[in-house]
């Protein structure tokens, strides 16, 4: 600020011996300082950027709240469903019906429709819960799956009695949500005598995802009854994420092996491509432990390894839904990309003009494919890499401001860079999607994201808000060499903590460890029961 307040009096001062009458204004000062004021500007000393949001659902004066958002977007009819339950109040025991919204997505603007209550969408007796739709590019079917619990039945009451009330459902639309097939209830069909296994289970929530082969995949997770009237308790569980699957196109659904361990709860899948032909399946779940757990499937979510913590991604206390979205690696900025994520922070909010300048002055990695020139070292089997986008409250303390992360290759729990927070304030559940913009002439399709979230000003259950931002604005915003975006000293110190238990389970059956293990589950035996609850 001094060497601008000199520039301006130096500016006076040429034009007052030079005998112009003209004398620079404070205001026209003022638009200098916001021009220049990005100008290797410190990342510390730069002000925030928060993308346009528009608000969908918001609490009614009678205490009615919208909650739990899923958001998936129609490449064919370039349509957004925006879906949440209504709830008589913020309480989970409240909620009642799903409602939806659907929006139109123009070049620079997306038009939405007014809310319509998804009448269908239930069964006699129950509420219904946890949106969590999924697409069939095959045959152009549109399934909403969802739970439906009887009464006002809490999860809590299931946890304590292991007396499951929890139904699986789906509605279903071929006319991109226009209208609706009435409910199916798969609980028998799908589930079977293994609901008697399990004291509760849900969705999602938040959107499925198709995979190359045709398979549809719904997120799920489920607390597995461990034993019942032990250690002074009625029920001792334990929650585990897996995923319902088809292979006919939804006419018959299974489910896959659940992940052994750490305790996961709310779930999003990725399947993610790798340079060298492969393709895993990435699960990110929910944990009570501190931090996110991922676990990888070999098989398309039939079985999971043994996940691991995410020490990059911390969870509130309790935990909090988030959610991830994959997407095929820009290939011609790949170089660009890395060459910008390691340099200070530059002028522009706007990463088009780092990628100019790094696109002059380095030559293309040889083992990705550029658009201007194939790549010729490249092996037969190559496959575009899948990155990742993650979105969750930023917070170890509280849910708030809600964050994006991004990983370029997310089997390596150390590869999240972020966050770029783009909502300051409480902040809870939100749901991502993946979308291209129309292209220039000539250029390749720029990639944006979606973002359907919980926010407010007083709660994070006021509204429920949408936004769109580019890949470009999330990388330029994403802070440097900066782990997390606040709470940094707190983070340090659960790191620390946690890394040891970390450790202790990715070791298995290491017995020099097995006591830090030991350490952390007594620590979780002191809470009250009830927090053993996933708390939505």
């Amino acid at each position: 600020m001094y060497v601008y307040v000199c520039l301006y009096l130096f500016t006076n001062f040429c034009l007052l011996i030079t005998g112009v009458k003209f004398f620079v204004s404070l205001s026209s000062f003022k638009i200098l300082l916001l021009l220049l004021r990005n100008i290797h500007t410190p990342e510390s000393m730069r002000s925030p950027y928060f993308p346009a949001r528009t608000v969908l659902f918001h609490k009614e004066p009678n205490g009615v709240t919208y909650r739990v958002p899923a958001l998936l977007y129609l490449t064919r009819s370039r349509s957004l469903l925006a879906f949440c339950e209504e709830r008589l109040s913020p309480s989970d025991s409240q909620a009642h019906l799903l409602v939806m919204k659907k929006g139109t997505f123009y070049r620079n603007y997306v038009e939405w429709e007014d809310m319509r209550v998804l009448g269908s969408a239930f069964l006699p007796g129950h509420r219904s819960m946890n949106p969590c739709p999924v697409y069939d590019e095959f045959t152009g079917t549109l399934f909403l799956f969802f739970i439906a619990v009887l009464g006002h039945t809490s999860e809590s009451y299931q946890l304590v009695t292991g007396k499951n009330v929890t139904r699986l459902c789906y509605i279903c639309s071929t006319d991109d949500g226009d209208t609706w097939s009435p409910v199916t209830d798969l609980t028998k069909r799908v589930i079977g005598d293994t609901i008697k296994e399990w004291a509760t289970f849900a969705l999602g929530p938040g959107h499925g995802i198709q995979l190359k082969s045709g398979r549809l995949l719904i997120p799920a997770y489920a607390y597995h009854i461990e034993c019942k009237e032990c250690f002074g308790q009625l029920c001792l569980t334990t929650p585990h994420a897996f995923c319902f699957h088809s292979d006919t196109h939804g006419r018959t659904w299974r489910f896959g092996e659940a992940v052994p361990g750490p305790e996961s709860v709310e779930c999003q899948m990725v399947s993610v491509d790798e340079e060298d032909g492969t393709n895993v399946l990435y699960c990110n779940a929910r944990s009570p432990l501190g931090y996110r757990v991922q676990a990888l499937s070999l098989d398309d979510g039939a079985v999971f390894q043994e996940g691991q913590l995410v020490q990059r991604l911390v969870e509130p206390r309790n935990g909090c839904h988030g959610s991830t979205v994959g997407f095929p690696a820009p290939l011609h900025l790949c170089h660009s990309l890395n060459h910008h994520l390691r340099q200070p922070i530059q002028h522009s909010r706007h990463w088009t003009s780092c990628m100019t300048y790094s696109n002059h002055n380095n030559s293309p990695s040889p083992n990705i494919t550029t658009s201007d020139s194939p790549s010729h070292g490249a092996p037969p089997d190559f496959l575009t890499p899948t990155w990742v986008v993650y979105s969750h409250p930023t917070w170890t303390t509280a849910r708030k401001d809600l964050g994006v992360f991004l990983s370029l290759f997310p089997r390596d729990p150390d590869s999240w860079r972020g966050p770029w927070v783009i909502y300051e304030g409480p902040s809870a559940y939100s749901d991502l999607a993946y979308l291209e913009l129309p292209p220039s002439p000539g250029a390749p399709p720029a990639v944006a994201f979606a973002c359907l979230f919980e926010c407010g000003t007083k709660t994070a259950y006021d509204e429920i808000c949408f936004c769109i931002f580019t890949l470009y604005e999330l990388i330029d915003n994403l802070p440097r060499n900066v782990q997390l975006g606040n709470n940094n000293s707190e983070y340090k110190r659960q790191q620390n903590q946690m890394s040891e238990t970390s450790r202790s389970y990715t070791s298995g059956h290491d017995s020099q460890r097995a006591p830090v293990f030991h350490q952390v589950k007594k620590r979780k035996k002191k809470s009250k029961f009830t927090e053993m609850c996933s708390v939505s």
